[in-house]
């Protein structure tokens, strides 16, 4: 089979990157043939056989006169279109997999595949949401200026996008990201897409909230490398890693750091409230950490905190830590319950409810024949690998249901 990966990415960048480069490799590896399209950059590592990309986009620097038309390439790209033609009549793909693609790429680019098969080419065409961004303007459905989640935008209403100064804070940027959005949903571009895959059936919920694409949406959660299962002897501390900033629940895991002295917490990650942490006596905080470091503080863990306040989607450091064998206690918001087996693998909280959370973490530190009792429900916990997962996903290539 034929298959392009369409994203605006095409180096190592996020989540989204990782997804389509570990996935397209396991195709290839099963003799499919992958290319991929997305804008050129000094570090791309992927591409297709004709070489034709769209013009990197640096919103954050670029020339003067650049950042005057990126307002109109933002919401409609003909070189995007232009490009991937090429790519189309060389490559003859029978799948068209969509990940991350407006505003660098623009939706313009259903239109040039919706041509392209109208001219006789039979072609599937996936799309993987990550986020929330056909639904939300900002992608996140979370006020940045104010640090709330928020829904206003939801069924089309995106208006409120410009209103709350959604998108970095700007007026004019959130204006153009509503107009993008009332534009290509306006005008009905996403009905080319034949099946929106979500990462988290919370996700899904919110996609589902645009009657276009309700009857598309499915939910498939993200697949995880393999991990091998060994038994590891606990230490004393309770593990956060990631992202130190608000949105994370970082405020109210260090109000719950202070009201519990006695218990040593190790954090593990970068970000604004970095400075915060450091007058915490009982946090040590490690740094950002990858690879077999983070890994043992990982596993050696008595239990790991994900206190997280936005609507997240499919985090992988919630399925990472059960994977290694150290139960989660979650915040019960988006896709995180989805993920936990409350009483087996961990337990959730409220989210930003530190009280709550201040008397779950006792209660676990407390009793530690409960968090090894769910240490050892954690090594039964299964989620798809990168080869059960692209097994579901031939079936939607083909055409067949899950």
């Amino acid at each position: 089979m034929k298959i392009l990966m369409i994203n605006k990415f095409l180096h190592p960048n996020g989540g989204s990157e990782t997804y389509i480069f570990k996935l397209g490799a396991y195709l290839q590896s099963m003799g499919h043939e992958v290319q991929y399209f997305g804008m050129e950059h000094e570090g791309r590592c992927v591409g297709n056989r004709v070489n034709a990309y769209t013009s990197d986009m640096d919103f954050h620097g670029g020339s003067k006169l650049s950042k005057l038309t990126y307002p109109l390439k933002t919401i409609y790209s003909s070189e995007a279109r232009k490009k991937l033609r090429l790519v189309l009549e060389d490559f003859q793909p029978e799948v068209c997999h969509l990940n991350n693609f407006n505003y660098q790429l623009t939706p313009s680019i259903l239109l040039e595949i919706a041509k392209w098969k109208k001219e006789g080419h039979p072609c599937r065409v996936i799309f993987t949401a990550h986020d929330y961004q056909l639904v939300c303007p900002n992608h996140m459905c979370n006020n940045p200026n104010t640090g709330e989640n928020c829904e206003k935008c939801l069924g089309g209403h995106f208006g409120n996008c410009t209103k709350g100064k959604c998108i970095h804070g700007s007026l004019a940027k959130s204006a153009v990201g509503t107009l993008e959005a009332m534009l290509w949903n306006g005008c009905g571009v996403y009905k080319n897409i034949d099946v929106m895959i979500c990462c988290s059936e919370f996700l899904k919920t919110k996609m589902d909230c645009n009657p276009l694409f309700a009857g598309k949406t499915l939910a498939l959660h993200n697949f995880v490398d393999k991990v091998e299962r060994e038994k590891t002897e606990k230490q004393d501390y309770v593990l956060y890693f990631g992202r130190f900033s608000r949105e994370k629940g970082i405020d109210t895991l260090l109000k719950v750091c202070k009201a519990l002295p006695g218990i040593p917490f190790v954090f593990a990650g970068t970000g604004p409230l970095e400075g915060e942490i450091a007058g915490v006596p009982n946090i040590k905080n490690v740094g950002f950490q990858r690879g077999p470091a983070l890994e043992k503080l990982i596993r050696q863990a008595r239990f790991s905190v994900y206190p997280s306040q936005w609507y997240e989607n499919c985090p992988f450091s919630v399925m990472e830590s059960q994977l290694y064998g150290t139960p989660v206690l979650g915040a019960d918001i988006g896709g995180i319950p989805e993920l936990i087996e409350v009483g087996k693998t961990g337990e959730l909280f409220e989210s930003g409810n530190a009280a709550q959370l201040e008397e779950i973490i006792r209660t676990l530190w407390e009793d530690r024949e409960l968090t090894d009792r769910y240490s050892e429900n954690c090594a039964h916990l299964r989620f798809d690998d990168v080869a059960a997962y692209t097994e579901k996903l031939l079936k939607l290539y083909r055409g067949e249901t899950l």
